[in-house]
């Protein structure tokens, strides 16, 4: 199957790709995993000179465009190395060459003196080593706990709009109008390290989706597709593509799934499996990493991590989320749920310095209470910027739609709406795509420890990479002209469909509405040309809830009204009216 997946590269490429892949076929249950670490690469085969032996065309150009050289350490790991340790007798699990080092497995302990014995090896490091009887007793369900505490009822949507209930998640970060205006996310490719893809393979919501690539560096195969719904749910946020159910936000890009979280323990190993993962979507050219992972503490208390480890410099994940970064992919990371919990701050990697680490808010903006806080321990802004993870929607294994609480959910947004944007803008580097987006953010100039420099605007972001001033302050007063509004502002009132305040009469007849609204809408508006009005009312999973139309007389006062709303539930509501070829939106609160 992977050389299906993997077809035209040239048969080197492919072969060299392979060199990341696992070799152990069986499920790593075992307990006795470690980390071999290399002296030098001074007799390997491979040279920068010739990347193409190493390296994907598609990885060589991302480089090249971005002014990134090859360096010693994108060299494969020299393979009489890896001959001469495997020789021992333990079994091969993962290989890294940023780090030079491979994880191996053995339950004969006596082993190590073997392998410590051999001239070239620079050290060994235990990864996951622990009393079996324990080991069971400490077993986790096959989900994360916090996702199955979290996750709510599924519920189908019967919403006639494009986007169907993934309309709210997308609007937040005016990713619609981007959309609109042609970016979908085709030709960008993201990796997407979970936990497992759970039937998708099968799953409706993805007949459309390009998948170029799985891999489990857990298990060591190529199937992704028979472990836990996480990933998923992950993958439905950015690819889901079914009209008036539900539409993720990069429904064109491309995509590789691997799994690199074993969710039946918590051991260092997991780490080693993410750089794996990195480097191999490296090597095959992926343009964004999107990751909703973390870690703090682990099944064997020993490995765990301190909030002192979460300084960007420490612990091996964030080192190679931050190597990762220096390829030239954009690193995302969701900054993980212990907002609430006496740990509180981030976990690792979100707190890589080139990490984009994605926090959570509701609906309406609000920090979500469950959301790592920042900052660092050296004392950087996290989370970076912020997306709805909660009540998000997702796509269920049987291919309807549900809500659940995450960053996991919060993360997958920003890395499908990033795709979207450098597609936009295919000559921009990683970092200006990262920075643009964190510039975007509605509090970009005063972030804090919840939100970091808050919800970015993608339509902002959008023009910030085409050189338009943030701003247009002529009088001088510190505050931006009306007409930039559209773009510094998350949630105007009253907007048309480039997301910018209206300047014509429906503007004024939205902004007249009486807000909030009781049992019905009523409105005398006086109208200056005879014109036909549709208003419809939705609910913020996108569905239709109400809907009238109306004919304005001209030169004349019109009671505009929508009645029979004394049934529906508290909460808010979006009003949209539709006249002609001209249409805007309000939100509004129903007592």
């Amino acid at each position: 199957m992977l050389e299906t997946q993997l077809r035209g590269y040239s048969r080197i490429v492919l072969t060299i790709l392979l060199l990341s892949i696992p070799i152990l076929t069986m499920a790593q249950l075992a307990p006795s995993r470690y980390r071999v670490t290399f002296t030098d690469k001074a007799n390997t085969p491979f040279s920068i000179a010739n990347p193409l032996e190493f390296l994907s065309q598609k990885s060589v150009d991302r480089r090249n465009k971005q002014g990134i050289a090859v360096k010693a350490e994108d060299l494969p790991i020299d393979p009489a190395y890896i001959s001469a340790t495997l020789q021992t007798g333990v079994q091969l699990l993962n290989r890294s060459k940023w780090f030079n080092c491979i994880t191996v497995y053995t339950q004969d302990s006596t082993l190590l003196d073997s392998i410590k014995a051999l001239p070239f090896v620079l050290g060994i490091d235990t990864l996951g080593i622990i009393n079996p009887e324990i080991y069971q007793q400490a077993k986790l369900p096959s989900e994360s706990k916090w996702v199955n505490e979290y996750m709510g009822p599924a519920t189908v949507s019967s919403n006639a709009t494009d986007y169907g209930q993934g309309f709210n998640q997308i609007s937040m970060l005016r990713g619609d109008i981007l959309h609109g205006i042609g970016y979908k996310g085709a030709g960008m490719t993201i990796a997407v390290m979970d936990a497992g893809f759970q039937d998708a393979n099968a799953n409706p919501a993805f007949y459309a989706t390009k998948i170029l690539g799985t891999w489990d560096f857990v298990d060591g195969n190529d199937s992704v597709y028979d472990n836990g719904k996480h990933g998923l749910w992950v993958l439905s946020i950015m690819a889901a593509n079914i009209p008036g159910v539900f539409v993720g936000v990069a429904p064109e890009a491309s995509y590789y799934l691997f799994r690199t979280e074993d969710s039946n323990s918590e051991f260092l190993i997991e780490e080693d499996n993410w750089v794996s993962a990195a480097e191999y979507a490296d090597s095959a050219g992926v343009d964004i990493l999107s990751t909703s992972l973390g870690y703090k503490t682990f099944t064997d208390p020993n490995m765990n991590h301190t909030y002192a480890d979460m300084d960007g410099n420490t612990t091996r994940i964030s080192i190679g989320a931050d190597k990762a970064a220096s390829k030239g992919m954009l690193v995302v990371n969701s900054a993980g749920n212990a907002g609430n919990t006496s740990w509180q701050f981030i976990v690792a990697p979100a707190d890589g310095d080139s990490v984009l680490a994605v926090g959570s808010v509701d609906v309406l903006g609000n920090y979500s209470s469950f959301s790592s806080t920042g900052p660092t321990f050296d004392g950087a802004v996290k989370p970076n910027v912020v997306a709805m993870g909660q009540a998000t929607t997702t796509i269920t294994v049987l291919g309807g739609t549900q809500t659940g609480n995450g960053t996991s959910f919060a993360a997958p947004l920003i890395s499908g709406m990033a795709a979207c944007l450098w597609q936009a803008h295919p000559n921009a580097t990683s970092m200006e795509i990262y920075d643009a987006i964190q510039q975007s953010a509605h509090q970009y100039s005063a972030p804090d420890n919840f939100l970091g420099h808050g919800i970015p605007n993608f339509m902002h972001a959008h023009q910030l990479l085409d050189g338009k001033p943030l701003t247009d302050d002529e009088d001088g007063d510190g505050v931006p002209d009306v007409e930039d509004k559209c773009l510094l502002t998350p949630f105007p009132a009253v907007v048309d469909g480039d997301g910018c305040p209206l300047s014509f009469e429906i503007e004024g007849f939205l902004s007249g509405l009486e807000n909030p609204i009781g049992s019905s809408i009523s409105h005398l508006y006086y109208a200056d040309v005879d014109a036909h009005l549709e208003l419809t009312l939705f609910d913020l999973s996108g569905k239709k809830v109400a809907e009238t139309t109306v004919a304005l007389v001209a030169d004349a006062y019109n009671d505009i009204s929508m009645t029979d709303l004394g049934s529906l539930a508290q909460g808010l509501y979006v009003l949209k009216l539709t006249s002609g070829e001209t249409s805007g939106s309000r939100k509004l609160m129903k007592h």
